[in-house]
């Protein structure tokens, strides 16, 4: 998404309330956009600061091909700042090192922008400096924080911002792009259930990881309702090995997390809501003899609380280890 028009179509509240502000002169001093994976926080952001250094804009639009807006496109504008996790969290010294150069003037203006990429990854120290800065805002400076969880964003911060809330976007009109790409329907389903992005969908289709990563999901359920006791042989000698990255470990939890949801709608008779497993799937009837409703409700909370663990930088092998117990258990 690249204009104002184009994020009309998918985020039609969150667009006219911006596009007001614009239209007014009114731009806020600070933005909070929250809103799920894939539902345009970055593109918003850069929208927005793209309408602050634009040299051509066209109305409210950006021109999308000024030097301007096309440094802010690549993250390379002198006055346009981006911060990001390194690591599990965006830490103290990164929000120093952005009011050491805020403290600055501008390379080629007074105006100033930054932007915070999943803002709730802020730990305690980073959010109180960032605090601070909302507390002093400069009529030439704008913030702009993205979030995929707004629960975790202190609440000081928030009631500085202007919140934008960002709906989800509506899974079958997804699939149906998805469809029209090209993909299979099957795989449109899972894909539409994993993320709302186009992009990202449509390359993990294509990636050899992700294949492998399905096929070791669908291994482990078998291993469950099968052979249960090799279970910890198989974290070692392949998830592990597999799910390298933090980001590869989360998104393996959210196949296991889509898996064991199948089970459970199996379980209920709700074949329809199926992303996973297809229903004809001969391991989904040998999973509900294993898993109970009941048990199948306490590995969803299991899994989730694991995906937490993560986000909070525990060792993955000490959390794949308990969420298996869990599961056994």
């Amino acid at each position: 998404m690249k204009t104002w028009s184009e994020v009309a179509e998918v985020q039609p509240l969150a667009s006219k309330i911006i596009m007001n502000s614009i239209k007014k002169g009114r731009i806020s001093h600070a933005y909070l956009l929250q809103g799920e994976r894939g539902t345009g926080k970055e593109a918003i952001g850069l929208l927005i600061a793209k309408g602050l250094f634009c040299e051509h804009k066209n109305g409210i639009e950006p021109c999308n091909e000024c030097t301007n807006c096309n440094r802010i496109a690549t993250h390379n504008h002198p006055d346009v700042h981006w911060i990001e996790p390194e690591g599990a969290s965006i830490k103290k010294e990164q929000v120093e090192n952005l009011q050491k150069e805020f403290s600055y003037s501008g390379m080629e203006s007074n105006q100033k922008a930054y932007i915070i990429k999943d803002a709730d990854s802020l730990t305690v120290n980073a959010s109180n400096r960032i605090l601070k800065f909302l507390e002093e805002p400069s009529k030439q400076t704008t913030a702009i924080m993205l979030t995929a969880n707004g629960q975790a964003i202190i609440p000081t911060i928030k009631s500085r911002c202007q919140v934008i809330e960002l709906k989800p976007l509506n899974p079958s009109s997804f699939q149906q792009q998805l469809i029209e790409k090209g993909m299979a329907k099957e795989t449109a389903v899972l894909m539409s259930a994993l993320t709302n992005n186009l992009e990202e969908a449509i390359a993990w289709k294509e990636d050899a990881w992700f294949a492998e990563a399905r096929k070791l999901m669908v291994q482990l359920i078998k291993i469950f309702t099968e052979q249960h006791q090799d279970v910890y042989l198989f974290i070692h000698s392949h998830l592990l090995a597999h799910f390298k990255e933090r980001a590869e470990q989360e998104r393996g939890l959210d196949l296991l997390l889509l898996a064991l949801k199948d089970i459970l709608y199996f379980h209920i008779g709700n074949e329809k809501a199926m992303v996973f497993f297809s229903p004809n799937d001969d391991l989904l009837e040998k999973a509900a003899m294993i898993f109970s409703q009941e048990k199948l409700i306490e590995s969803l909370d299991a899994v989730l609380h694991a995906k937490r663990k993560l986000k909070q930088n525990v060792q993955p092998t000490l959390v794949m280890e308990q969420l298996m117990l869990q599961i056994q258990g």
